[in-house]
């Protein structure tokens, strides 16, 4: 059967399952737009190329499967940079498509061309310059297999417009043959009984969860592992979720915002026991001083994090959720030969410090809303498994902090590219993925005016997101920061308290937008938004511009240096 190159392409999408995808045409990739009307693929058309590229983070955080996006070439291309950069810091599996001018022409400065492969080399996995439509078939199914094989990223297709052209004879690929990629999944059985070794060996032992446990969909595992070893466990930013807050075994979030318990649990350790973390330097600190005493089990997908950051006394290469599950029976047969060690004294300490030092905030001003509060209530007010979606700032840091999170994959936010403008267009890829869940989006007004156009998008295409903008008239994060280490010398923080109006604003873009100044307005305005499911909707909370993310432990120091904010000055 012949067709042509952008029919092989959409059929080969179908051939993959895809339901949707995100995206936005041009000259160079109108060819593939045009047999996009005959599939059964969902097209959402975005209002800009990075969106498209933020829904389809927003659909695989839900999902697990890779989000696809396509856009036309030059510009098209370069607007889609940032979420391909963002889904490379957070192994988030991708499939982004792009249009290129003719094979004859390229390198000749022809309308609307840039070198999409060189300029996206360092923020995709692997991508391809396609020069025969034959091929078309093979690179997508080599693109699905190595964006959700080993550790997840995305990928990048480069289709050249007269290649869309071409006709071609149809036939799809039964196997892949990539010489040279062969991720390991398995895990050294030596290494694994050292790891449960170790374990056995331990009285102030750390169960240190990151992301890597999402992709590998692993949170029943470790559960059960945790369960088994009765070890604290901390969940990163990107693994909120992954264990649940509601576990006697849970300390949180550690890290730069994290939580005191779970950031001394981590200093005062005598064993880490890594589990698709990646020792990130917002979890580390000054990394010199990080986890002096402690013992390292680093279990990750990816071999070139061990040793990266802090060297592993016991490496492990493979895939999260199998190595866990060998690791369960390793340490069971150790705990059978030579007991299980006892961490009362160290559960003891744990609760104290739990006590002593708990996340709060200062609830005696009721004149001005507190972002903390806002937060505590949207979460009391929705269903329990509600995705929540962040962009990045103090909002993202207050969200992880007060939500509760009881549920894998229901937390969607930026954590490696810091992406502002991220939440929206994410949300919304979260909703199209789980349509019957509900999704919240905690955004800045920073991040809000990046992105918002993508509510036209939602409005348009019925996907009724919920927006709570926590407005404190100023990239809040920045200004935390030059009033801590700058002498409060605010240079270029200031946005403003009147404009834009964001009822307004979010009202001609199709959604239902409410505005809350006082604290009696918080929980009746969010369950009216709560009860409206036929649009989006924009909640603008008011918020006391001065309240800061505590706690916080300040770059250059050690975590043994955390601030603990004013709430424990008093």
């Amino acid at each position: 059967m012949k067709i042509t190159g952008a029919q092989a392409l959409v059929k080969s999408l179908e051939m993959q399952d895809v339901d949707v995808v995100f995206g936005y045409p041009g000259g160079a990739i109108l060819p593939v737009y045009d047999p996009i009307i005959d599939s059964p693929i969902r097209h959402i058309l975005v209002r800009h190329e990075q969106g498209a590229g933020h829904m389809a983070e927003g659909y695989a955080h839900a999902t697990g499967k890779p989000g696809v996006a396509i856009v036309t070439s030059g510009p098209g291309a370069t607007n889609i940079v940032t979420p391909l950069a963002d889904a490379m810091m957070d192994s988030i599996p991708m499939i982004v498509i792009t249009g290129q001018v003719p094979l004859a022409v390229i390198g000749t400065d022809a309308f609307q061309e840039c070198d999409t492969v060189g300029i996206t080399m360092g923020v995709t996995k692997h991508n391809w310059l396609v020069t025969d439509a034959q091929d078309i078939p093979k690179i997508v199914k080599q693109a699905f297999h190595i964006a959700t094989t080993g550790r997840p990223g995305p990928v990048l297709i480069d289709l050249p417009k007269d290649v869309a052209n071409t006709e071609m004879e149809w036939e799809w690929p039964e196997d892949i043959s990539l010489p040279g990629y062969k991720p390991t999944t398995n895990g050294h059985p030596k290494q694994i009984k050292e790891a449960a070794k170790l374990i056995a060996n331990s009285t102030r032992p750390v169960i240190y969860a990151g992301g890597g446990i999402l992709k590998a969909r692993a949170a029943e595992a470790l559960k059960e592992f945790a369960q088994l070893t009765g070890a604290p466990v901390v969940t990163t930013l990107m693994a909120r979720g992954a264990f649940p807050d509601e576990h006697e075994q849970c300390l949180g979030m550690p890290g730069m915002h994290g939580n005191y318990t779970a950031i001394t649990s981590m200093q005062e350790s005598d064993l880490l026991i890594t589990l698709g973390a990646r020792f990130d330097d917002r979890v580390t600190g000054k990394k010199d001083g990080f986890a002096p005493n402690a013992k390292v089990i680093h279990v990750d997908v990816d071999p070139a994090e061990l040793g990266k950051v802090r060297n592993p006394d016991v490496p492990i290469v493979g895939d999260a959720r199998l190595i866990i599950e060998k690791l369960i029976g390793a340490t069971k047969k150790v705990f059978e030969k030579e007991g299980k060690p006892d961490l009362s004294k160290w559960w003891d300490q744990l609760n104290a410090w739990r006590k002593e030092f708990p996340l709060k905030y200062d609830k005696t001003d009721d004149t001005l809303l507190k972002p903390e509060y806002c937060i505590e209530q949207i979460r009391d007010a929705s269903p329990k498994d509600t995705i929540l979606v962040a962009g990045v700032g103090t909002h993202q840091m207050f969200a992880s902090q007060y939500w509760k999170f009881n549920y894998p994959y229901t937390w969607v936010n930026s954590g490696g590219l810091g992406t502002m403008g991220f939440c929206i267009p994410a949300a919304i890829g979260a909703k199209v993925a789980k349509p019957e869940s509900m999704v919240w989006g905690i955004d800045g007004d920073g991040c809000f005016q990046m992105t918002a156009q993508e509510l036209v998008t939602a409005a348009i295409e019925k996907i009724p997101v919920k927006i709570a903008i926590l407005n404190n008239s100023y990239l809040g994060m920045v200004r935390q920061w030059q009033e801590l280490f700058y002498e409060e010398r605010y240079s270029e923080v200031h946005l403003s308290e009147t404009i834009p109006d964001f009822v307004k604003w979010s009202e001609a873009m199709g959604c239902a937008a409410f505005r809350v100044d006082k604290v009696e307005d918080v929980i009746p305005t969010i369950e009216k938004a709560n009860s409206i499911n036929d649009r989006p909707v924009v909640v603008d909370f008011r918020i006391d511009p001065a309240e800061k993310v505590f706690p916080m432990v300040p770059v250059g120091r050690t975590n043994s240096q955390i601030e603990l904010g004013p709430m424990f000055d008093k």
